[in-house]
């Protein structure tokens, strides 16, 4: 569904993405991560056709998006982090107006509201909505055509854990139903459990592209926490998980009765963002 090729956007003598190639696979959710500053934000931009590429080719459902711009646009929904809604309208006057832009029925507004649990709120002004509710209008003005991609950016910041959820499971829906699925996030949490795969940009490349669990295999490491007893005093030390060394200290810590707690601790999406990038996300 996505074909980015061999992709790079200079601003003057600053290259924000330098020569990035991934493809996003029909029906799949694609976490799409990286650091402020390392060039996932405009290779996004680019995707949507927001921002022209120095060089390289994108194409979207097999249309070019530098080229086909308008019929790009009629494929994909995309919902911003930043609320760009009318305030003063009440929720169904907001859809509405971007019902008519897109030449869809009133009937396709309230089966969009319906479906994201906006019918109760149809008369309700924008600005008096919390952004929970906010966000559910951004993501049914977003597919109020039927989009055949939706692009999100940071979906679910700054929302309660319920809303959170809602938006988590309403996304599988979507992915049930084929869309494709595009996601920046820095929620390392969201990004694992909702991603068939993520990449990572780094510095303006692409540092990885793999599963979740892929990455977390190649690039993590498992380990287990040992809390001990000292002089008096509990200390806690990580060491490898499947390691003689690691072993033999856990023995001898027992046999003295120093041993406070032991655990595994299994590595996560933070930890081989960390690993990779030289920071964390979240």
């Amino acid at each position: 569904m996505i074909e980015v090729k061999g992709v790079s956007k200079s601003f003057n003598r600053f290259t924000a993405v330098d020569d990035v190639h991934f493809s996003v696979r029909e029906g799949e959710i694609f976490g799409f991560l990286g650091p402020n500053g390392a060039g996932k934000t405009t290779t996004i931009r680019m995707m949507i056709g927001l921002l022209r590429p120095t060089a390289g080719d994108i194409w979207i459902d097999g249309l070019h998006v530098q080229r086909e711009r308008k019929q790009v646009h009629q494929r994909i929904g995309v919902v911003l982090e930043l609320p760009n809604l009318y305030d003063k309208w009440p929720v169904r006057e907001n859809l509405s107006f971007f019902a008519d832009l897109y030449g869809v029925t009133r009937k396709r507004v309230e089966e969009t509201m319906e479906s994201l649990q906006l019918t109760d709120k149809a008369v309700q002004k924008v600005n008096a909505l919390s952004k929970g509710w906010k966000q559910r209008v951004l993501i049914a003005r977003a597919l109020l055509h039927n989009p055949r991609i939706l692009f999100l950016d940071e979906p679910t910041s700054g929302l309660d854990p319920n809303t959170a959820q809602f938006v988590h499971h309403f996304l599988r829906e979507l992915k049930a139903r084929g869309v494709t699925i595009v996601i920046t996030t820095h929620d390392m949490r969201e990004a694992d459990s909702l991603s068939d795969r993520v990449g990572i940009m780094h510095k303006g490349r692409l540092a990885a592209l793999d599963s979740p669990q892929r990455l977390k295999e190649r690039h993590g490491r498992d380990e287990v926490v040992v809390e001990y007893l000292l002089d008096g005093e509990t200390r806690k030390v990580a060491m490898p998980l499947r390691d003689k060394e690691t072993a033999g200290f856990v023995y001898e810590v027992m046999s003295q009765n120093m041993l406070v707690s032991v655990h595994s601790q299994e590595a996560n999406l933070a930890d081989v963002f960390a690993r990779l990038t030289g920071s964390e996300l979240s």
